[in-house]
């Protein structure tokens, strides 16, 4: 027995010294700590080619820019597809004076993506159409889910909805949400691409396109509301699963401030919520900067004047750090830019769809104040517009006084498709495992 405890005890001494130098080489050879860096910011990179996709509309043209030239192309009934180098725009303007569809309503070509977000009137109040175009070779799957004010009610009909290579789909949202009075829409990709457009009518007068909306982030900063009478309502949604507090700022033209009676909205999960901002913007050209406890997708109605009012769209959308531009403008068109968190300056050049384009104009906007910029352009033409300094966010408003009422339409100022932002890379062992 004594034998065998000191054959034991001997065995484990073995084991602690095997192991001691197993970690006292282990010690001397490890690698060196790994230096720390800065976390760096998403790299600016140049865009390589752009296609770009219009809904049909037969008897009208599409403007098309190009770095330094704007030109037109006649539309049919199918959608128009472009392709071409970096800082392609293209869009265009319609205008009616009487009938169903009187108002002036514009449209940006946009690309094939993986998600859209869209928000605005809903289908018990507006014929909305909603048009899926697939310019791909390969065929795309989407789902479309439809928010309002009480919860997703779009149910299974919007899922798996199939879009063949080179064809387009056109959905009447009310056959998804009758009974919607306000909504905002999720479009995403199952597989492949789509470029998703909304065009919608009101019931009591007034017509325009949806602008793509900012993806859900717990900032969002609606720019691009003109000034003048008319009503203006904020639509908010909440597409999680948690209730929304949202804190709601006005940037008007004489200050930045909480709107009395309007500082806060709740959103229930899942909702979308409606708040008249009229009195609280009066008639000053504003922006909307909003910051919640949870994502959020936000847009604003504008309402034109008159015995029949016209109306239009803007919505969240990014800083114009990468710049931006619009290629169908009018005249009486004009940019309403917000500085926020110090003081912002642009570059603006207007592009003529004949002769060459003129000479650049900067415009400074104060910190926490918004700039109404008429833009003097003859005729039809592009604007191109290029950070200088400061973070500035934008739109672009067109309108024309009519004795039965204003026409109007509007669009936020999307990055221009000159450069794209790549999130940061770094080593991480994340990558691998689960």
């Amino acid at each position: 027995m004594r034998a065998f405890v000191e054959h034991r005890l001997g065995l484990l001494v073995l084991v602690v010294a095997a192991l001691t130098g197993l970690y006292g080489l282990a010690y001397a050879t490890r690698p060196a700590a790994p230096q720390t860096h800065p976390v760096a910011g998403p790299r600016k990179v140049p865009v390589a080619s752009v296609t770009a996709v219009c809904p049909g509309g037969k008897g009208e043209q599409v403007d098309v820019y190009l770095p330094g030239t704007l030109s037109h192309e006649d539309l049919a009934d199918e959608p128009y597809v472009t392709s071409g180098p970096a800082g392609l725009e293209a869009g265009y303007l319609t205008r009616a004076t009487a009938g169903a569809a009187r108002g002036l309503a514009g449209v940006r070509c946009t690309e094939p993506a993986a998600a859209t977000w869209l928000v605005g009137p809903g289908p018990a109040n507006a014929d909305l159409r909603l048009h899926l175009t697939n310019a791909d070779k390969a065929p795309a799957q989407v789902d479309v889910l439809v928010y309002a004010a009480e919860g997703m009610v779009s149910g299974d009909q919007g899922i798996g909805l199939e879009v063949a290579p080179g064809t387009h789909r056109e959905i009447d949202l009310k056959t998804l949400a009758p009974a919607a009075d306000v909504m905002a829409v999720s479009v995403t990709t199952v597989f492949g691409r789509v470029a998703v457009a909304a065009r919608t009518t009101l019931e009591s007068g007034g017509v325009d396109w949806l602008p793509a909306a900012a993806p859900p982030a717990t900032r969002v900063v609606v720019p691009g509301i003109p000034g003048g009478g008319g009503r203006r309502e904020l639509l908010v949604a909440a597409p999680g699963q948690a209730d929304a507090v949202v804190r709601v700022k006005a940037v008007g033209e004489d200050a930045e401030y909480a709107m009395r009676g309007r500082e806060s909205l709740d959103v229930p999960a899942g909702g979308v919520v409606s708040l008249d901002v009229t009195t609280g913007l009066g008639a000053s050209s504003a922006a909307l900067e909003l910051t919640s406890s949870v994502p959020i997708v936000a847009g604003v109605v504008i309402t034109g004047t008159g015995r029949h009012p016209d109306v239009a769209f803007t919505a969240g959308t990014a800083s114009l750090e990468l710049g931006s531009a619009v290629a169908g403008n009018l005249p009486g068109s004009r940019l309403v830019l917000t500085a926020l968190g110090g003081p912002g300056k642009v570059r603006v050049q207007l592009v003529p769809d004949e002769g060459a384009a003129e000479p650049a104009f900067e415009v400074s906007v104060p910190a926490g104040r918004t700039r109404s910029v008429p833009l003097k352009g003859k005729g039809e033409f592009a604007v191109v517009v290029s950070p200088v300094s400061g973070k500035v966010y934008g739109g672009r408003v067109v309108e024309e006084n009519q004795k039965t009422g204003l026409l109007i339409t509007a669009q936020p100022l999307a990055p221009a498709r000159m450069w794209t932002l790549l999130p940061p890379l770094d080593d991480s062992p994340r990558v691998v495992l689960p």
